[in-house]
């Protein structure tokens, strides 16, 4: 660079930081003073594929790892032993009680006016149906109000809602609340499409829940393509009859653990940036992409750091929840067991996307702590990272972001993402070794950076 295009770049960035408002000259010194080292952050990540091999071992020695199952407990002691093995300190795990849904044995079976064999999963969190089944006509709706308009109709029937996906919060609500509309006009169980943007004939499963103040019916998701079946199939005027049977039993609630590790901070030890995802998953598949993946993700960061011998001046801690998927007891777990120090945690991030390519951060805090953020972005140009929106930083950390904890979310591609979810589709070939070494960059970064800085993120009041 000649000294005429250095004396421009430096006019420049003068005339920048002149024009930006403080959180943003902030975060734009910080960039120039952080650069060289989260360059090396970031190709230190990007050296090795250890975060991917990681999560293979995981997922293919442990399978799913159900709340209250045997095999997310082997799965939590084989990473506190790994974590101690890395040289992570105050590695642990803290109690927490679970729910204990266990699915059991279960079938839909189309018969009338065919039999046919249905691809369903039942929805965690249903009563069974009898041992005999529920064997009833259907009835075909495709909204909360088109059931209203048939609710006559549906009395004593199977309801099927078959709604397609259009994204996750306007779909998801047929399965969490599905159950309670078709009771409450008299059916005597429910059917879903799947919560799926694409289908190869894999049901999806995922919780949903009853009203106290209405019966409780079975649930279940067909298919994509089952459901759509018996869609035409009604809608030419033939009998849907279809025979549901499922064993599902909720137990007494069961110890479980959130599993956690740090790099103790040089200067303020006590104060703590928290990142992690959730360690449990569904009964299907493997769990690899929500939220194996993710969790893997968080802690290796923090052997990459460990690795290139950086020690913020915050501490680090990376926290794998338990029972996200149906209860979310981790995330308030770690609140409560944690509520005296809550005015110390800086930062709380988290990755439950997928591992798939990062585009960036959705910020959950004040508009001074957004404006923060975006200032760093630049830092992640080299990994495509640099879209720092405000925004929900994810479930677990919801409780800290309440209490007013800004939070940080790691957005990915999310193109295949709801192909996958809560299927037996979920296995470790949806990952890439690549993509998944950029998240863990991105989230080094960004956590480095923050655990770092002489001043913390600006606050909001808690919610």
């Amino acid at each position: 660079m000649t000294m005429r295009q250095l004396f421009l770049r430096a006019s420049l960035t003068a005339l920048a930081l002149a024009a930006a408002t403080p959180a943003q000259s902030t975060a734009q010194s910080l960039a120039e003073r952080y650069r060289a080292t989260t360059d090396r952050i970031i190709a230190a990540a990007l050296s090795d594929s250890a975060a991917y091999a990681r999560v293979a071992l995981l997922t293919d020695k442990f399978g799913h790892r159900l709340s209250g199952s045997a095999s997310l407990e082997q799965a939590l002691d084989w990473i506190i032993t790994e974590m101690t093995r890395d040289g992570l300190e105050n590695v642990r795990g803290e109690p927490v009680m679970v729910p204990r849904w266990v699915r059991g044995r279960e079938s839909a079976t189309l018969v009338s006016p065919r039999r046919r064999e249905l691809r369903m999963l039942g929805l965690g969190g249903s009563i069974a149906t009898s041992a005999r089944g529920i064997t009833a006509p259907v009835v075909v709706v495709t909204s909360f109000d088109d059931l209203a308009r048939k609710s006559a109709e549906a009395r004593g029937k199977i309801v099927l809602f078959d709604v397609p996906f259009t994204n996750y919060g306007a779909t998801v609500q047929y399965r969490s609340r599905g159950a309670v509309e078709a009771a409450k006009v008299g059916a005597v169980a429910v059917l879903i499409r799947s919560v799926a943007s694409n289908s190869m004939q894999n049901p999806h499963t995922g919780a949903m829940r009853y009203d106290s103040t209405v019966k409780r019916i079975p649930a279940a998701a067909l298919s994509v393509e089952d459901a759509m079946l018996l869609h035409r199939t009604y809608d030419r005027g033939e009998r849907v009859v279809v025979t549901l049977r499922m064993e599902a039993k909720t137990h007494p609630d069961a110890p479980s653990r959130n599993v956690m590790g740090e790099l103790r901070g040089r200067e303020l030890p006590d104060e703590v940036v928290v990142l992690g995802g959730h360690i449990d998953s569904w009964d299907v598949g493997q769990g690899a992409m929500d939220d194996a993946g993710g969790s893997v993700a968080a802690w290796e960061v923090l052997r990459v750091l460990k690795r290139l011998g950086l020690q913020p001046r915050r501490t680090i801690r990376v926290v794998l929840w338990t029972n996200e998927e149906n209860g979310l007891r981790g995330g308030t777990a770690y609140r409560d067991a944690h509520a005296a120090e809550l005015s110390k945690h800086v930062l709380a991030m988290e990755s439950d996307g997928g591992v798939f390519a990062p585009e960036g951060f959705s910020v959950d805090g004040s508009d001074e702590a957004v404006a923060v953020m975006r200032g760093l972005a630049p830092l992640l140009e080299s990994i495509g990272a640099t879209n720092i929106r405000a925004g929900g930083a994810g479930a677990d950390v919801g409780p800290l972001t309440a209490a007013g904890v800004p939070g940080l979310g790691l957005q990915v591609d999310g193109t295949r993402y709801f192909w996958y979810h809560h299927s037996d589709a979920d296995t470790m070939d949806k990952l890439d070794p690549r993509e998944m070494a950029q998240c863990v960059a991105a989230m080094a970064v960004m956590a480095y950076v923050v655990a770092d800085m002489p001043e913390t993120l600006p606050r909001r009041a808690p919610r």
